[in-house]
């Protein structure tokens, strides 16, 4: 009896163990299947989000699902995107060391935790200071301190700290915010997805010329959250 009892309790306390090893296993799973079979192949991409715990970033009844091929609830109606449209957006930006990137929706925080493994400092913004609070305390408690937060009105971007050498947005407008491209760098990059109707969406890159001119290549259909622009922040 009592080597069956301790049996038990050897199988229980191993379980932690081998949740975190499936998680692991998933995460590279998720990077080999969907992000490298995909055509995104550079290695610093790569390695950020073998890093990277998707599961931190999701309500834990979710975390068996974190490392699927598919968006995932968070609180007020938002979702954390796909991991390939993560890493497509990142991809897109041309994340560098030395590069200062603003990120609109902030979300769970995983895209700006991504951010924070490429480039040397993340300013990233959400409408809802619950979202903000809680991607703080995620991202601060993984050792993160080059990602700064703001609660506030997305489609006016963070002027205080422009301009930014990529500008990525995660949540959808129907035309292309004028002070997102004041605050984007000359050689700059910015992805956006932009709502043509209901049901249209593109992901648009926007690269501005040393003259100053827009250069607009519009990527591939999409379907992201629309951007929320009347609720008020201070």
């Amino acid at each position: 009896m009592r080597r069956a009892v301790a049996f038990c309790v050897l199988i229980l306390s191993s379980l932690p163990i081998l949740r975190a090893q499936n998680l692991i296993e998933d995460r590279q799973r998720m990077v080999q299947e969907q992000i490298l079979a995909k055509g995104i192949v550079d290695s610093r991409i790569l390695s950020a989000f073998k890093r990277v715990a998707r599961h931190l970033f999701v309500d834990p009844e979710l975390r068996h699902r974190a490392y699927e091929d598919v968006e995932l609830p968070i609180d007020e109606g938002q979702t954390v995107n796909r991991p390939y449209t993560v890493a497509i957006m990142t991809a897109i930006i041309a994340p560098g060391f030395d590069k200062k990137v603003l990120e609109i929706g902030t979300g769970s925080g995983y895209q700006a935790a991504i951010l924070a493994e490429l480039v040397r400092h993340v300013y990233t913004i959400d409408i809802y200071e619950s979202l903000t609070a809680k991607a703080r305390a995620r991202i601060r408690s993984l050792g993160y301190d080059n990602v700064y937060f703001k609660t506030g009105n997305g489609y006016q971007g963070w002027p205080e700290h422009a301009p930014y050498d990529g500008i990525i947005v995660t949540c959808s407008p129907d035309h292309i915010p004028e002070p997102l491209i004041r605050q984007l760098a000359v050689g700059g990059r910015m992805v956006i997805p932009v709502s043509f109707s209901r049901q249209v969406q593109e992901l648009i890159l926007i690269e501005k010329e040393a003259d100053g001119r827009l250069k607009r290549t519009n990527l591939i259909p999409v379907q992201f959250v629309p951007m929320i622009q009347r609720r008020h922040v201070d």
